[in-house]
């Protein structure tokens, strides 16, 4: 198996399919060079099996590289070896400081440029905005462009109007369009599914925009559902006028669903009221979909099923107590599933997000430095097996 280094970084290169396994990724195991990618890559048990099967040489080889420092794991189906070898060199020198476009402007997404430009002065050069009402345009580049500390006045964000062209001009794209959140009264349906054929229009014509500019950044879903739209739009990108799959679009690595990360803090909020899930709050973990088929694990070291989905439930219903009370829930999702996880993605720290797995669109906890990096446990038998069924529900989606 064909290994190079790239500066200080181990680079070894597999074919697989492209469909099912991603373009770049972190290798933290020698499981990962052993097998292509499952939902068993998320469990260190499983990882243990598969790297017996390396050839004892291999096996050596990329034991002592994961040891030493960084190693990734680069699939030739996507691009070719010294593509692959440009394209890291050129990600090892990238500037610190990322250019943010958003695209459209209702309630989750002006939320989320408001946020981005308080939160983002040390990780954001600027922030490009565009949404089909102009004057929704111009009055957050207004109030936004008028928010700042006194004699500090470089120290936020800049905010720009751009224009649809320059969408993809960029290092991070973040995708807020939507038809609709339904309204207060819809409650006996799942809200975030009922949106998915409109937004899978909308984004399918934005995933066909990224394709044609050979957009090489972040693609950041936060519309609902997020898990589903973003393989809509892996799919999409990558897909001829004649149908055909030619891996000429966004490579699965570059998508991102950013739904995870408010489940998560809904169940935090629920453990700090209820001594019974407190140890969520240093223990606890998030997998799955922003929404129905949900995990919350009350604990990695010491997993209680029971507990685990009754803070599931908890989790996964508190939309409905802000809907009960006569409001649309979306600013803990903008701030905590989207931008809060955001600037962590461009910090290279561990967050939650959806990410692609064997084809599938699923939520874990995982952080992007040279490449991405899902983390992998010892995950109970009983865990594991929830996350299974929230895997195949995602997969059934079309």
């Amino acid at each position: 198996m064909e290994s190079v280094m790239v500066g200080n970084t181990k680079v070894f290169f597999v074919e697989r399919q492209p469909q099912k396994n991603k373009g770049l990724m972190k290798m933290t195991h020698i499981g990962m060079l052993a097998e292509p990618e499952t939902l068993r890559w998320l469990s260190t048990i499983e990882f243990a099996q598969a790297g017996q099967q390396l050839e004892k040489q291999c096996r050596e080889e990329a034991e002592y590289a994961i040891t030493q420092g960084e190693v990734l794991l680069a699939n030739t189906a996507w691009k070719s070896k010294q593509a692959w070898i440009d394209t890291i060199s050129k990600m090892q020198k990238e500037k610190k400081k990322k250019r943010v476009h958003l695209l459209a402007l209702g309630d989750v997404g002006s939320t989320v440029v408001t946020a981005l430009k308080l939160l983002g002065g040390n990780d954001i050069e600027t922030i490009g905005i565009y949404d089909v009402n102009e004057n929704v345009c111009k009055r957050w580049e207004s109030e936004l462009n008028q928010v700042g500390f006194a004699w500090q006045y470089d120290a936020l964000p800049e905010v720009e109007i751009i224009s649809e062209k320059k969408l993809f001009d960029c290092d991070v794209f973040v995708f807020c369009a939507s038809k609709g959140i339904p309204p207060i009264g819809a409650e006996q349906q799942d809200v975030r599914m009922v949106q998915y054929q409109a937004n899978k229009e909308i984004i399918s014509n934005f995933a066909k925009k990224a394709r044609n500019a050979k957009f090489e950044g972040l693609f950041a879903v936060v519309s609902d559902p997020v898990d589903p739209l973003c393989k809509a739009a892996f799919l999409v990108s990558n897909t001829d006028e004649n149908g055909i799959f030619d891996c000429k679009g966004l490579r699965p690595e570059q998508i991102q669903g950013y739904g995870l990360g408010v489940m998560n803090a809904r169940a935090a909020y629920y453990a700090k009221k209820d001594s019974r899930y407190r140890d969520f709050l240093t223990e606890g973990r998030a997998f799955g979909p922003h929404g129905q088929d949900l995990v919350i694990a009350n604990s990695i070291l010491h997993y209680d099923d029971a507990r685990s989905k009754e803070l599931t439930t908890l989790a996964t219903q508190a939309n409905l107590r802000v809907r009960d009370v006569g409001f649309k829930p979306y600013v803990a999702p903008a701030i905590s599933s989207a931008v809060i996880p955001i600037l962590q993605t461009i910090q290279g720290e561990w967050h939650y997000s959806s990410n692609f797995i064997d084809g599938v669109y699923m939520g874990c906890r995982n952080r992007t430095q040279t490449a991405l990096e899902l983390e992998a446990l010892v995950l109970p038998k009983a865990l594991f097996a929830r996350i299974q069924k929230a895997f195949d529900g995602l997969e059934a989606i079309e």
